[in-house]
């Protein structure tokens, strides 16, 4: 049973003998890089990166699910990194609107 699926596997036409496998493996890079950099501070995030990150990834993970074969590789990594990129989003934005409303706050003192 687990032979002639790791069999299937390998000779699915967006298995490991294709760079249909490999590109997206490889691209889960870019992913971990974004949640690592939840620990970096807001001020350092980037509006153009993670924008293009998050329209990217909702894109290409839709691409994925219209393709024959289906490639869930490919829309999983691409779903992940639209997330993450979203998130990073949301805290930059959260800070930008947090230090006006201090900025506004002390000019009223």
């Amino acid at each position: 049973m687990a032979n002639s699926k790791l069999q299937a596997f390998w000779n699915h036409p967006a298995g490991p003998k294709t760079i249909h496998f490999w590109a997206p493996t490889f691209k889960w890079g870019l992913t971990i890089a974004n949640i690592l950099d939840s620990s970096k501070p807001p001020e350092e995030l980037s509006y153009p990166q993670q924008s293009v990150l998050a329209c990217s990834g909702l894109i290409w993970a839709r691409y994925g699910t219209v393709i024959t074969p289906k490639n869930w590789n490919l829309t999983s990594v691409n779903f992940g990194m639209s997330l993450t990129a979203l998130f990073q989003l949301s805290r930059k934005i959260q800070h930008d609107l947090s230090a006006k409303t201090q900025e506004a706050d002390a000019e009223e003192e």
